[in-house]
């Protein structure tokens, strides 16, 4: 399999902190992938063809017109956002509701309406009532039958999360941990963002849940993971890891296909391990540094006509069938 990755020196490593470079790219795969932070690959799956292209290019309107017809088709589409930081105030954006509401516009534009969205956490900044209302307000302008989350550090300042939960987390189950099925796929929501020394962290009880949730399912069913924090390491120094995560990774080892999705490090990346591959997700609201290119993940100013360029939101489809999803990334430009 091939292992996409930041071609920065030894930034991303692996849980024990040691480089992971045994499957970098070829000179040839770099410029195929050249635009994967900001200028995104996308790939769309229509009609059993998975069509490849980069986002924000001429050719969007014909990745558009893809997702809309594996919706028509029947196929799973769903949308992912993330990292909106209601209430950020700061030179990196000084406008994040006016950036999430152009998020919003863009999942209504998609040219059909997903299953559902999902919001991968720090949907505020500070974890307020009125922030946490506010953020609830504008998604249920969003065309979509349902809108899941999973909660960001922010959204745990100060109470372990009680405000979110309130919010968000009826339903669900310990910390705000759930899963769900539809499409013949598996989705499973966690929490990683509440007992944070360095890194994330999932806790016994919640990998207990992720033994117990996926026994009974066949190798061959399709697993979707949300998280806030990575699964995997991206930059540990960063905290851009979880401490326990490779005790649910082995859980998810004897599955065909597991695709895991996360926010927080705001800009997109990819990494395959075997059969498990993690999309980091873009942001709504202000990019963050590339692992190691700073002193320190801190909101970035960028001109103001670049901003949108490095904010977006992820489209997801998928085919009973077929072993992967297919992932498209839309900038906000």
């Amino acid at each position: 399999m091939t292992d996409y990755h930041d071609s920065h020196d030894g930034a991303l490593a692996d849980d024990a902190g040691q480089p992971d470079t045994e499957h970098g790219m070829t000179r040839r795969q770099l410029m195929r992938h050249a635009g994967w932070f900001g200028g995104a690959v996308v790939l769309t799956l229509a009609s059993g063809e998975v069509i490849s292209h980069i986002a924000g290019s001429q050719d969007t309107n014909a990745g558009a017109a893809a997702g809309a017809a594996a919706a028509a088709d029947g196929a799973l589409q769903f949308v992912q956002v993330s990292d909106s930081h209601i209430g950020f105030q700061g030179p990196a954006n000084t406008d994040v509701v006016g950036s999430f509401a152009d998020a919003i516009k863009q999942v209504n534009s998609l040219g059909f309406r997903p299953d559902f969205v999902m919001h991968s956490g720090d949907l505020t900044h500070l974890s307020t009532a009125g922030q946490f209302d506010q953020v609830k307000q504008m998604m249920a302008g969003m065309k979509t039958d349902r809108v899941f989350t999973v909660p960001g550090e922010h959204d745990s300042i100060g109470d372990a999360g009680r405000a979110y939960r309130r919010t968000f987390g009826m339903g669900t189950l310990g910390d705000g941990w759930y899963s769900f099925d539809t499409h013949g796929v598996h989705f499973i929501a966690l929490v990683n963002t509440l007992s944070l020394e360095k890194l994330g962290h999932l806790g016994a009880d919640q990998i207990d849940f992720v033994r117990k949730d996926i026994a009974g399912l066949s190798s061959d069913t399709p697993i979707v993971v949300f998280s806030h924090i990575p699964l995997f390491a991206m930059y540990p120094k960063w905290g851009w890891s979880t401490d326990d995560a490779l005790k649910v990774i082995a859980l998810l080892r004897r599955f065909s296909s597991v695709t895991c999705l996360n926010g927080h490090v705001h800009q997109l990346f990819t990494k395959t391990d075997g059969n498990i591959t993690f999309h980091s997700a873009t942001t709504t609201a202000y990019p963050l540094p590339k692992p190691g290119r700073a002193p320190a993940p801190t909101p970035q100013v960028v001109p103001a006509r670049q901003l949108k360029e490095a904010l977006g939101i992820r489209n997801v489809g998928y085919r009973q069938g077929d072993r992967e999803l297919a992932i498209k990334e839309q900038r906000l430009a």
